[in-house]
């Protein structure tokens, strides 16, 4: 059963028709904002009271045509970056999306830029990636530290957004569920879910596709908790982001395995979009964890 809005929440709870038009996908990406951006403040104060981050400057002009420079510690600028990358994250979601299925777009494009639902994850986190080192360049920060610090916040902020997409039913289900395969000791929702009253409107016959939202907010925690206890690592600053990168593109590549995307072709290549996005992801993080993989001549840790 899928739940697209508060109302269907409370009503399912309660057995009152109340009416609160809030969609249960958007609430929850608010929700995984608030989390990841607690996660990342808590991170940079850390790092901030360790000096291995100084305080965020950017120069500012004074209506008077004088310039100074604005200077607060780094976990100050979270809120409004956190505003800036949702936003961003948004957009590229959308846009991922749309030329994922540049077929639909062109037969419907204003539907399907104002649609409730088709966002490509890897399109939010894509721009939204590119949104927050623009930011962080404007204060004056080090990426690396930086990038360091936001890997576990944003596998966080993953987890509970996909949380979204099974409560809502947004289309982001996976493939045909076969029950020949299905343990006997796992429970058939765990297995299959017909996604009832989803916010497409979209019929699944019996006995349903597999609950993919429900496996990555397991798999997004998990690697979560394997970030968070990494964070105080001995390595060169970069590694732990690098890790980051290895996880959510090894991550999605398993999931995409019992999905259903559009095939797209460029030569010799026959995958889908996500797929070969995260096969980039998981090369870049390998080389990155290989170059990065070393204690600095110090032996303090830099990440």
């Amino acid at each position: 059963m899928s739940y697209p809005y508060l109302s269907d929440v409370v009503k399912a709870l309660t057995g009152l028709d109340v009416a609160l038009p809030l969609a249960t996908f958007g609430l929850m990406v608010a929700c995984a904002t608030l989390a990841a951006a607690a996660c990342l403040r808590a991170e940079l104060r850390r790092l901030h009271l360790a000096g291995r981050i100084g305080n965020a400057r950017r120069r500012v002009t004074a209506k008077d045509g004088t310039t100074s420079w604005l200077e607060m510690a780094p976990q100050d600028i979270v809120p409004n970056m956190a505003v800036a990358v949702l936003v961003a994250g948004i957009v590229g979601a959308r846009l991922f999306h749309i030329l994922e299925h540049t077929d639909s777009f062109m037969a419907a494009p204003w539907d399907m830029v104002f649609s409730r639902s088709g966002l490509s994850i890897f399109g939010g986190l894509i721009l939204g990636t590119i949104t927050g080192v623009i930011f962080v360049r404007r204060w004056n920060l080090p990426a690396r530290p930086l990038c360091d610090a936001i890997a576990p916040a944003m596998m966080l902020g993953y987890a509970i957004g996909r949380i979204g997409c099974q409560i809502s039913g947004d289309g982001d289900w996976g493939s045909a569920a076969d029950m020949a395969l299905k343990p006997e000791w796992l429970p058939t929702w765990l297995w299959a879910q017909t996604y009832d009253n989803n916010v497409i409107g979209e019929l699944i016959a019996a006995p349903g596709v597999y609950p993919t939202p429900m496996y990555e907010t397991a798999m997004g925690l998990a690697c979560f908790g394997v970030l968070w206890a990494l964070r105080r690592h001995p390595f060169k600053t970069g590694w732990l982001f690098s890790v980051y990168l290895l996880m959510a593109g090894a991550e999605r590549l398993l999931i995409e395995q019992i999905r259903v995307n559009p095939v797209l072709d460029f030569g010799a290549i026959h995958a889908t979009q996500a797929e070969m996005i995260a096969v980039t992801l998981i090369g870049l993080g390998a080389a990155g964890i290989a170059m990065l993989g070393r204690r600095p001549k110090s032996g303090l840790a830099t990440g």
